[in-house]
């Protein structure tokens, strides 16, 4: 009987004919080569030495135009720069002129300029109607416009640090995100001492981006720096310059508040600029714009401002010193 035909073994599929390995081992070489054409390390041709490499970093620099320091800082802290605007109602003012025409007649001898009118002083006071007042009519409801300030985020919840005398004595705070969103806002922590207002907005953009804090403890005199804000209200503007001094004092004109321990800079900063971030040129802030020297009655910058260390402005809004 015939013996029945063995079944051929079957071929394992991990099995490699030499056709597939002379294909693989193409593959491989035509790999190496590309790899060895994107480096620069075509066969026959010598290898990239440092003085090559420097050579190009060195046209590269000499042929594109790089951005300045000033302007990375700037780019990075913008978008957590927001304007901040505070209302009084003509209701409030016109209670002020009538308690200054009241003071002024009770002056032995004081007489108004002629054509002066009486200015109002806008104390603070908690904001909100107070209890007992009359409701106001429609004209006496309306909002007039008290200053305009700047404030930066320091959580991306919508939570702004700014100073106290931008919104002190507001019937209502708005603040205007770098995205154009407009929102009404409230103090929700205040640090008199050192002129500080914590902020929470009614809403914020959903891609916040909340600015980066860094410790002062290594600042020195010398170091460069970027004040942000809304100098009379154009902005946001930027103004470069270096830390002037450290620790420093500063009394108000009217000589009823002293700050210690204060940065001193050289950046511009004028009306409007209060409340505003002083970054390093990573764009990191170290302190919030609060004051300005300048002896005079113009309120004008001279060439000397103070901002308040970050440390004491993070721990007015309850965060962890560094």
């Amino acid at each position: 009987m015939p013996t029945p035909a063995q079944p051929a073994p079957a071929k394992s599929r991990f099995s490699v004919s030499s056709t597939q390995l002379l294909w693989a081992a193409i593959v491989v070489l035509a790999a190496a080569l590309a790899f060895m054409f994107s480096l620069g390390l075509q066969p026959g041709q010598r290898k990239l030495t440092q003085e090559d490499i420097n050579a190009a970093v060195l046209k590269t620099m000499e042929t594109q135009v790089m951005p300045s320091e000033y302007a990375k800082a700037y780019e990075n802290i913008f978008p957590s720069v927001v304007r901040v605007i505070s209302y009084v109602k003509k209701s409030r003012l016109k209670e002020e002129v009538a308690k200054a025409e009241a003071g002024a007649k009770q002056l032995p001898g004081a007489k108004p300029l002629p054509g002066a009118k009486p200015k109002a002083s806008v104390k603070p006071k908690p904001l909100g109607p107070a209890k007992g007042d009359p409701p106001p009519t429609a004209a006496e409801d309306e909002e007039v416009e008290q200053g305009v300030g700047t404030g930066v985020v320091i959580i991306d919840k919508g939570v702004i640090l700014t100073n106290l005398h931008v919104v002190s004595g507001a019937d209502r705070i708005k603040v205007i995100f770098s995205d154009g969103l407009e929102a009404n806002a409230t103090i929700t922590g205040a640090q008199p001492e050192n002129d500080l207002a914590v902020l929470q907005a009614s809403k914020s953009p959903d891609d916040l981006i909340a600015a980066t804090m860094r410790s002062t403890s290594d600042l020195a005199p010398g170091d460069k720096v970027l004040a942000v804000g809304f100098p009379f209200g154009i902005g946001p503007s930027a103004s470069g310059g270096i830390i002037s001094g450290l620790k420093r004092a500063f009394r108000s004109p009217e000589g009823k508040q002293e700050m210690n321990n204060l940065i001193q800079f050289d950046a511009a900063a004028n009306p409007g600029n209060s409340g505003g971030p002083l970054v390093t040129m990573d764009g990191e802030v170290v302190g919030i714009v609060t004051a300005i020297l300048n002896p005079t009655p113009a309120r004008t910058f001279l060439g000397i401002g103070f901002a308040v260390p970050i440390e004491n402005a993070a721990q007015a809004a309850g965060l962890p010193p560094f």
